[in-house]
């Protein structure tokens, strides 16, 4: 097994959930110090939309104006469905902060 995989297996073994966010916030941080994120979020972006229109169209027999319009409404269903669990995620914690 390579040397990597076993450093990362023991450092993530060793550190608490909250230590590997901060770890995460660091490195992101690094990395947008050094680099322009908008081409990276124009990449993203372009990619989500393309599964998308994978989703709707796999076989791509719409014509292009409803295969878009279907992939747009695809990804403001996704969006909300994600804003939906974070909003019950915030009222979980919510509640369990108010018992202790």
């Amino acid at each position: 097994m390579p040397i990597f995989i076993l450093l990362l297996a023991w450092l993530l073994a060793t550190l608490t959930p909250s230590q590997r966010t901060m770890r995460a916030r660091i490195a992101a941080n690094i990395r947008w110090s050094r680099e322009d994120g908008k081409p990276s979020a124009i990449r993203a972006q372009a990619g989500l939309l393309a599964k998308f229109v994978d989703q709707v169209d796999p076989d791509r027999v719409l014509p292009e104006a409803e295969r878009q319009r279907r992939a747009e409404a695809a990804r403001r269903a996704h969006m909300q469905r994600l804003s939906f669990r974070s909003s019950k995620a915030r009222s979980r914690n919510d509640r369990e902060k108010a018992q202790t």
